[in-house]
């Protein structure tokens, strides 16, 4: 490997995805096949070697437990455009994927809100052995009334008391992987034994929302702790992220605001006791990529065009992460100061602020789900990550696509990757076996 150039700081690569149907009625769609093959992990399966040959860190796939009726009081809007559902479990896809691969990281998401501890605990740790210690634990409270009706609730907790209960989890979650001593495991034949039952212990954990007597009954994760990753965007979120993730997803808009997120994290990070460099925040963004800056211009102004003419699809997403009914909204005005939410409030505020005096229409038109935006070609977006990376300080970058196709992938594994690679921006090899080691590179 190459040594950097004076004065440039290798970043972080993640791909933030889920369990979907790849795009399906886009230019460049794929065969019919395609269609199928999410349904059994294929297209996942190519996904995951295409990201693994760039060297990506982690693949993080979200998930979501509901079918969204928010939007017009009924699903059909959801379903016709595929906004939240259908959707499969990423933690029966994750074996899959890393089977077929040898060093890409593999996060999955699963909600405090409706996992136990003990089976979240046990399903990672196993999964973290299947894997050689390439699992990540994406911790979500979920925030759909919706999804809390499909596991015998009526409503979910008020937003701080989600991240209360969250708190709880994750420290018990903890306490169970650590419930085994690192060398439990003897398989001494003169005695006869194969775990040394001193060095297995139970946790007697009792706390306000959950309880666990321990200990695990699976062996140690091969990462000791598998990576846990967190969105936190509310000022409670920061502070949940600050003091439990190793991986944080961020969307600040712009540079100065990705600065600040960064560096308050990493401060919280420090007042907890935590070493911050052990805390890495990457931003996401969605690149418009073409072989000429005109060229991704016109895509950006292409895809622009096409929300302009039917925002549905972007107003039931919306309706559905915040439960709110955006149909009832007039598109012509901005957003009305009463609609609230006890769902994604970061998001409400984000939009809210950003969106300021335009109408809604024009508010849904010009709006990206990122924190910065990447227009042109392969070199130049390469350029604007480099000297984002400078101002903000680090740790890298979270790509998003939904739904994704097999083009943009090769778009960025193939073209913006290796324009970053030859700048010495992003790694060409792996270094270490685990998720963890490897976030920890640099």
């Amino acid at each position: 490997m190459s040594p950097l150039p004076a004065g440039t700081r290798k970043f972080h690569l993640g791909w933030f995805g889920a369990y979907v149907p790849p795009g399906w009625n886009q230019p460049f769609e794929g065969t019919e096949r395609s269609h199928r093959d999410w349904l059994d992990g294929s297209f996942y399966v190519d996904f995951a070697r295409q990201l693994e040959r760039a060297c990506f860190d982690v693949l993080l796939l979200e998930d979501s437990s509901m079918v969204s009726d928010t939007y017009g009081g009924t699903a059909e809007a959801t379903l016709a455009r595929g906004v939240w559902a259908p959707k499969g479990d990423p933690i029966a896809l994750a074996p899959l994927l890393t089977a077929a691969t040898k060093h890409l990281g593999v996060s999955i998401t699963a909600s405090t809100s409706f996992y136990p501890p003990y089976l979240l605990a046990r399903a990672v740790s196993t999964l973290d052995h299947l894997s050689g210690g390439r699992i990540g634990w994406n911790v979500v409270t979920s925030s759909e009334d919706r999804a809390a009706q499909n596991f015998g609730m009526d409503r979910l907790p008020p937003h701080d008391e989600r991240y209360e209960r969250a708190q709880e989890h994750v420290e018990l979650v903890d306490a169970l992987w650590a419930s085994w001593e690192p060398d439990a495991l003897v398989m001494d034949r003169a005695t006869n034994t194969y775990v040394d039952h001193t060095k297995v212990h139970p946790i007697d954990f009792r706390g306000k929302h959950h309880s666990s007597r321990g200990p695990l009954n699976t062996l140690p994760p091969p990462q000791g702790r598998p990576v846990v990753s967190q969105a936190g965007g509310s000022p409670r979120g920061r502070e949940f992220a600050a003091r439990n993730a190793d991986l944080v997803m961020a969307l600040p808009k712009g540079v100065a605001a990705m600065k600040e997120y960064r560096d308050d994290v990493r401060a919280r990070a420090e007042a907890f006791g935590r070493d911050p460099d052990d805390v890495k925040v990457m931003f996401i963004v969605s690149p418009v990529l073409g072989a000429t800056e005109s060229e991704a211009a016109e895509r950006l102004e292409r895809k622009r065009e096409a929300v302009r003419a039917d925002p549905t699809g972007q107003l039931v997403g919306w309706s559905g992460s915040m439960e709110i009914d955006f149909s009832q909204f007039d598109l012509d005005e901005p957003l009305p100061a009463t609609a609230r939410t006890n769902g994604h409030q970061s998001t409400l505020d984000t939009f809210r602020k950003w969106s300021g005096d335009r109408t809604l229409r024009e508010a849904v038109h010009d709006y990206r789900t990122e924190a910065l935006e990447l227009v042109g070609t392969p070199e130049s977006v390469a350029d604007q990550m480099e000297a984002a990376m400078a101002e903000v300080g680090g740790d890298g970058f979270m790509l998003w696509m939904q739904p994704p196709t097999r083009q943009y992938v090769a778009e960025v594994t193939d073209g913006l990757v290796p324009a970053l690679q030859r700048r010495g921006l992003v790694r060409t090899e792996y270094t270490h076996k685990h998720l963890r080691d490897n976030l920890l590179e640099f």
